[in-house]
Protein backbone atom coordinates (compact mmCIF):
# COMPACT_ATOMS: atom_id res chain seq x y z
CA UNK A 1 0.00 0.00 0.00
CA UNK A 2 1.35 3.66 -0.87
CA UNK A 3 0.48 6.68 0.49
CA UNK A 4 0.35 10.16 -1.50
CA UNK A 5 1.26 12.33 0.92
CA UNK A 6 1.10 15.63 -1.00
CA UNK A 7 -1.80 16.40 -4.02
CA UNK A 8 -3.62 19.28 -5.20
CA UNK A 9 -7.70 19.51 -6.41
CA UNK A 10 -8.75 22.55 -7.76
CA UNK A 11 -11.85 24.13 -9.34
CA UNK A 12 -11.50 27.61 -11.31
CA UNK A 13 -15.21 28.03 -11.39
CA UNK A 14 -15.16 28.48 -8.02
CA UNK A 15 -11.70 30.14 -7.41
CA UNK A 16 -8.31 31.55 -9.07
CA UNK A 17 -5.18 30.05 -9.02
CA UNK A 18 -3.09 33.16 -8.93
CA UNK A 19 0.12 31.38 -9.11
CA UNK A 20 -0.93 30.04 -12.33
CA UNK A 21 0.85 32.85 -14.51
CA UNK A 22 2.63 32.40 -18.14
CA UNK A 23 1.89 30.08 -21.05
CA UNK A 24 3.87 27.33 -19.18
CA UNK A 25 1.17 26.88 -16.91
CA UNK A 26 -1.36 26.28 -19.41
CA UNK A 27 -1.11 22.34 -19.01
CA UNK A 28 -2.49 23.92 -15.37
CA UNK A 29 -5.53 25.61 -16.12
CA UNK A 30 -8.14 23.53 -16.21
CA UNK A 31 -10.76 22.05 -13.46
CA UNK A 32 -8.78 19.04 -11.05
CA UNK A 33 -11.31 17.31 -9.57
CA UNK A 34 -11.85 13.86 -7.56
CA UNK A 35 -12.85 11.83 -10.47
CA UNK A 36 -9.52 13.31 -12.09
CA UNK A 37 -7.36 12.00 -8.95
CA UNK A 38 -8.88 8.79 -8.79
CA UNK A 39 -8.47 8.15 -12.63
CA UNK A 40 -4.96 9.17 -11.86
CA UNK A 41 -4.21 6.70 -9.35
CA UNK A 42 -6.18 4.29 -10.91
CA UNK A 43 -3.71 0.49 -11.62
CA UNK A 44 -1.51 2.12 -8.71
CA UNK A 45 -0.67 0.86 -4.87
CA UNK A 46 -1.95 4.01 -3.72
CA UNK A 47 -4.89 3.74 -1.04
CA UNK A 48 -4.87 6.73 0.69
CA UNK A 49 -3.95 10.47 0.05
CA UNK A 50 -3.29 13.67 1.71
CA UNK A 51 -5.14 16.72 0.10
CA UNK A 52 -2.98 20.31 0.29
CA UNK A 53 -4.17 23.84 0.09
CA UNK A 54 -2.90 25.18 -3.05
CA UNK A 55 -4.25 29.65 -2.25
CA UNK A 56 -3.87 31.80 1.14
CA UNK A 57 -8.00 31.69 0.98
CA UNK A 58 -9.87 30.69 4.26
CA UNK A 59 -12.93 29.41 2.15
CA UNK A 60 -11.01 26.88 0.76
CA UNK A 61 -10.05 24.72 3.78
CA UNK A 62 -13.75 23.84 4.65
CA UNK A 63 -14.67 22.75 0.80
CA UNK A 64 -11.66 20.47 1.12
CA UNK A 65 -12.31 19.01 4.41
CA UNK A 66 -16.07 18.51 3.29
CA UNK A 67 -14.26 16.41 -0.37
CA UNK A 68 -12.04 14.42 2.18
CA UNK A 69 -15.30 13.36 3.76
CA UNK A 70 -16.93 12.03 0.58
CA UNK A 71 -14.03 10.62 -1.64
CA UNK A 72 -12.87 7.27 0.23
CA UNK A 73 -9.34 7.72 -0.98
CA UNK A 74 -8.55 11.63 1.01
CA UNK A 75 -7.50 10.72 4.47
CA UNK A 76 -6.56 14.26 5.93
CA UNK A 77 -6.06 17.34 4.41
CA UNK A 78 -3.19 20.26 5.10
CA UNK A 79 -5.41 23.50 4.93
CA UNK A 80 -4.56 27.46 5.23
CA UNK A 81 -5.08 29.58 8.33
CA UNK A 82 -3.19 33.03 8.80
CA UNK A 83 -0.86 32.84 11.06
CA UNK A 84 -0.39 36.38 11.81
CA UNK A 85 -3.66 36.95 12.01
CA UNK A 86 -4.83 38.18 15.76
CA UNK A 87 -7.44 35.10 16.21
CA UNK A 88 -5.05 32.72 14.37
CA UNK A 89 -6.09 30.63 17.55
CA UNK A 90 -9.92 30.89 16.81
CA UNK A 91 -9.73 30.18 13.07
CA UNK A 92 -7.94 27.09 13.69
CA UNK A 93 -10.36 26.18 16.46
CA UNK A 94 -13.22 26.79 14.09
CA UNK A 95 -11.42 24.50 11.07
CA UNK A 96 -11.41 21.84 14.07
CA UNK A 97 -14.53 21.88 14.99
CA UNK A 98 -16.22 22.15 11.57
CA UNK A 99 -18.47 18.94 10.83
CA UNK A 100 -15.77 17.50 8.49
CA UNK A 101 -12.79 18.96 10.99
CA UNK A 102 -11.47 15.63 12.04
CA UNK A 103 -10.01 15.65 8.58
CA UNK A 104 -7.39 18.58 8.98
CA UNK A 105 -4.18 17.55 10.23
CA UNK A 106 -2.07 20.45 9.26
CA UNK A 107 -1.57 23.83 8.22
CA UNK A 108 0.52 25.51 5.60
CA UNK A 109 1.58 28.94 3.89
CA UNK A 110 2.97 29.60 0.71
CA UNK A 111 6.27 30.65 2.49
CA UNK A 112 7.99 30.91 -0.78
CA UNK A 113 6.06 33.96 -2.09
CA UNK A 114 7.13 35.83 1.05
CA UNK A 115 10.09 38.46 0.21
CA UNK A 116 11.33 38.50 3.43
CA UNK A 117 13.70 35.07 4.30
CA UNK A 118 13.10 35.50 7.93
CA UNK A 119 9.05 35.51 8.16
CA UNK A 120 8.84 32.33 9.84
CA UNK A 121 10.89 33.87 12.52
CA UNK A 122 8.46 37.21 12.76
CA UNK A 123 6.65 37.54 16.34
CA UNK A 124 3.39 37.29 14.73
CA UNK A 125 4.35 34.47 12.90
CA UNK A 126 5.85 32.48 16.08
CA UNK A 127 2.74 33.13 18.04
CA UNK A 128 0.79 31.65 15.12
CA UNK A 129 2.80 28.39 15.07
CA UNK A 130 2.31 28.18 18.69
CA UNK A 131 -1.42 27.85 18.12
CA UNK A 132 -0.47 25.48 15.26
CA UNK A 133 1.24 23.81 18.63
CA UNK A 134 -1.39 23.85 20.50
CA UNK A 135 -4.13 22.61 18.28
CA UNK A 136 -1.92 19.35 17.97
CA UNK A 137 -1.66 20.00 14.15
CA UNK A 138 1.37 19.59 11.91
CA UNK A 139 3.07 22.90 10.34
CA UNK A 140 4.50 22.28 6.54
CA UNK A 141 7.25 24.25 5.56
CA UNK A 142 6.76 25.47 1.77
CA UNK A 143 10.14 27.28 1.51
CA UNK A 144 12.56 28.81 -0.74
CA UNK A 145 16.23 27.41 -0.07
CA UNK A 146 17.01 31.05 1.17
CA UNK A 147 14.36 30.40 3.58
CA UNK A 148 16.28 27.03 5.10
CA UNK A 149 18.28 29.37 8.23
CA UNK A 150 14.72 30.92 9.68
CA UNK A 151 13.29 27.38 9.31
CA UNK A 152 15.65 25.61 10.99
CA UNK A 153 15.67 28.84 13.93
CA UNK A 154 12.09 28.38 13.47
CA UNK A 155 11.92 24.25 14.25
CA UNK A 156 14.48 24.77 16.98
CA UNK A 157 11.75 27.10 18.54
CA UNK A 158 8.82 24.65 18.55
CA UNK A 159 10.06 21.33 19.63
CA UNK A 160 6.75 19.59 20.45
CA UNK A 161 5.54 20.43 16.66
CA UNK A 162 6.26 18.25 14.24
CA UNK A 163 7.52 20.22 11.02
CA UNK A 164 7.09 18.91 7.24
CA UNK A 165 9.27 20.12 4.58
CA UNK A 166 7.46 20.14 1.08
CA UNK A 167 9.32 19.59 -1.80
CA UNK A 168 12.94 19.34 -0.09
CA UNK A 169 13.03 23.14 -0.01
CA UNK A 170 13.33 23.26 -3.45
CA UNK A 171 16.47 22.82 -4.50
CA UNK A 172 17.93 24.59 -7.54
CA UNK A 173 18.35 21.65 -9.68
CA UNK A 174 18.09 23.28 -12.78
CA UNK A 175 20.72 24.73 -11.94
CA UNK A 176 23.09 22.24 -10.87
CA UNK A 177 23.69 24.05 -7.35
CA UNK A 178 23.98 21.50 -4.58
CA UNK A 179 25.31 23.96 -2.06
CA UNK A 180 24.37 25.71 0.38
CA UNK A 181 20.96 23.69 0.12
CA UNK A 182 22.69 20.41 1.40
CA UNK A 183 24.45 21.51 4.20
CA UNK A 184 21.27 23.62 5.42
CA UNK A 185 19.24 20.31 5.15
CA UNK A 186 21.33 18.39 7.23
CA UNK A 187 21.12 21.29 9.64
CA UNK A 188 17.47 20.86 9.47
CA UNK A 189 17.55 17.58 9.55
CA UNK A 190 19.10 17.31 12.80
CA UNK A 191 15.86 18.28 14.62
CA UNK A 192 13.97 15.18 15.18
CA UNK A 193 10.62 17.03 14.51
CA UNK A 194 10.66 17.27 11.21
CA UNK A 195 9.88 15.27 8.51
CA UNK A 196 10.65 15.71 4.65
CA UNK A 197 8.67 14.98 2.13
CA UNK A 198 10.30 13.59 -1.48
CA UNK A 199 8.33 15.30 -3.79
CA UNK A 200 8.02 18.42 -6.46
CA UNK A 201 11.43 17.60 -7.83
CA UNK A 202 10.16 16.39 -11.73
CA UNK A 203 9.73 20.58 -11.59
CA UNK A 204 12.71 21.85 -9.80
CA UNK A 205 14.36 20.90 -12.61
CA UNK A 206 14.51 21.04 -16.89
CA UNK A 207 10.65 20.33 -17.48
CA UNK A 208 11.58 18.55 -20.70
CA UNK A 209 14.27 16.75 -19.57
CA UNK A 210 12.22 14.90 -16.49
CA UNK A 211 11.55 12.45 -15.57
CA UNK A 212 15.69 11.71 -14.67
CA UNK A 213 16.58 9.78 -12.17
CA UNK A 214 20.36 10.23 -12.81
CA UNK A 215 19.91 14.29 -12.41
CA UNK A 216 17.62 13.92 -9.32
CA UNK A 217 19.92 11.42 -7.13
CA UNK A 218 22.10 13.69 -5.79
CA UNK A 219 19.53 15.56 -4.21
CA UNK A 220 17.41 12.97 -2.49
CA UNK A 221 20.13 11.12 -1.68
CA UNK A 222 20.81 14.13 0.58
CA UNK A 223 17.33 13.74 1.61
CA UNK A 224 17.68 10.19 2.89
CA UNK A 225 20.99 10.45 4.48
CA UNK A 226 20.08 13.56 6.22
CA UNK A 227 16.71 12.61 7.65
CA UNK A 228 16.55 9.00 7.26
CA UNK A 229 13.81 6.90 5.60
CA UNK A 230 11.83 6.87 9.19
CA UNK A 231 11.36 10.35 8.39
CA UNK A 232 11.12 11.04 4.28
CA UNK A 233 7.61 10.35 2.76
CA UNK A 234 6.55 9.87 -0.83
CA UNK A 235 4.18 12.90 -2.48
CA UNK A 236 3.41 13.15 -5.99
CA UNK A 237 2.49 16.93 -5.61
CA UNK A 238 -0.12 16.00 -8.58
CA UNK A 239 -1.37 17.82 -10.77
CA UNK A 240 1.47 20.19 -10.56
CA UNK A 241 3.93 17.36 -11.37
CA UNK A 242 2.23 17.33 -14.95
CA UNK A 243 4.24 19.99 -15.78
CA UNK A 244 7.31 17.40 -16.21
CA UNK A 245 5.91 14.20 -16.17
CA UNK A 246 2.56 12.39 -15.21
CA UNK A 247 1.53 10.55 -11.80
CA UNK A 248 2.73 6.93 -12.61
CA UNK A 249 6.00 8.24 -14.40
CA UNK A 250 6.57 10.86 -10.32
CA UNK A 251 5.47 7.42 -8.60
CA UNK A 252 7.99 5.05 -10.76
CA UNK A 253 10.78 7.83 -10.22
CA UNK A 254 10.82 7.65 -6.86
CA UNK A 255 10.72 3.96 -6.58
CA UNK A 256 13.92 4.01 -8.52
CA UNK A 257 15.65 6.58 -6.38
CA UNK A 258 14.66 4.29 -3.31
CA UNK A 259 15.09 1.01 -4.90
CA UNK A 260 19.03 0.68 -2.97
CA UNK A 261 17.24 0.81 0.20
CA UNK A 262 15.65 -2.04 2.12
CA UNK A 263 11.79 -3.16 2.39
CA UNK A 264 11.42 -2.02 5.55
CA UNK A 265 12.57 1.77 4.77
CA UNK A 266 11.10 1.89 1.38
CA UNK A 267 7.70 0.62 3.42
CA UNK A 268 8.12 3.51 5.60
CA UNK A 269 8.51 6.40 2.48
CA UNK A 270 5.93 4.97 0.73
CA UNK A 271 3.28 4.37 3.45
CA UNK A 272 4.50 4.02 7.14
CA UNK A 273 5.64 7.91 8.04
CA UNK A 274 2.62 9.38 6.22
CA UNK A 275 -0.15 7.34 8.15
CA UNK A 276 2.17 8.32 11.36
CA UNK A 277 2.50 12.03 10.86
CA UNK A 278 -1.05 12.20 9.39
CA UNK A 279 -3.16 9.91 11.53
CA UNK A 280 -4.32 7.74 8.64
CA UNK A 281 -6.12 4.48 9.11
CA UNK A 282 -5.98 1.54 6.81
Amino acid sequence: MTVDSHHHLWDLDVRDQTWMTGPEMDRLRRDFLPPDLLAAIKGSSVDRTVLVQTVPDPDETPEMLVLAETVDKIGAVVGWVDLTARNARERLGRLQTHPSGGRLRGVRHQVEDEPDPDWLIRPDVQTGLAAVEDAGLVYELLIRPDQLPAAIKAVGRFPQLTFVLDHCAKPAIAEGELEPWAGQIRALAAFPNVVCKLSGLVTGDDWARQPDADRLRRYTDVVLEAFGPARVMFGSDWPVCLLAADYAEVLQLAERLTEHLTRGERRAIFDGTARQVYGLTS
